[in-house]
């Protein structure tokens, strides 16, 4: 299972990449192998800000339809443009090209409450 040590995670399986007072989102390792083969990524919240833990898409796979939520308040600025012909690459690579939005922080004191990669760890193997 890949966890990169640079992330912080969510107790709902979303990572964050933090560049200045923007991040890029996605889903982890554990939860695209839980949801198995995604074949569709549904964003319909640009440009609007929403608050921490609010749902910001869908993400589909073969057998279920999950929520994305953000791990922090933000607006989103953009959607990862490839999943919509590649949805695949969230489970080939969830933490690189398979990003899913990028955002403006809003609140950059929620970072501080999120799981580092030893926590997140522990959340997955219990």
């Amino acid at each position: 299972m890949n966890i990169p040590e640079n992330l912080k995670y969510s107790d709902d399986h979303e990572w964050i990449r933090i560049e200045g007072n923007e991040a890029y989102i996605g889903i982890t390792d554990f939860a695209q192998n839980e949801l198995g083969d995604i074949v569709f990524v549904e964003v319909e919240t640009i440009d609007e800000t929403l608050e921490k833990g609010e749902a910001f898409g869908t993400v589909e796979a073969v057998k279920t339809v999950s929520d994305l939520l953000l791990p922090v308040s933000g607006t989103i600025l953009e959607l990862n443009e490839k999943l919509e012909d590649e949805p695949e690459l969230i489970n080939k690579d969830p933490y690189g090209e398979g990003w899913i939005v990028k955002i403006k922080i809003t609140n950059i004191d929620e970072v501080n409450e999120m799981l580092d990669v030893d926590t997140y760890k522990k959340l997955i193997e219990s």
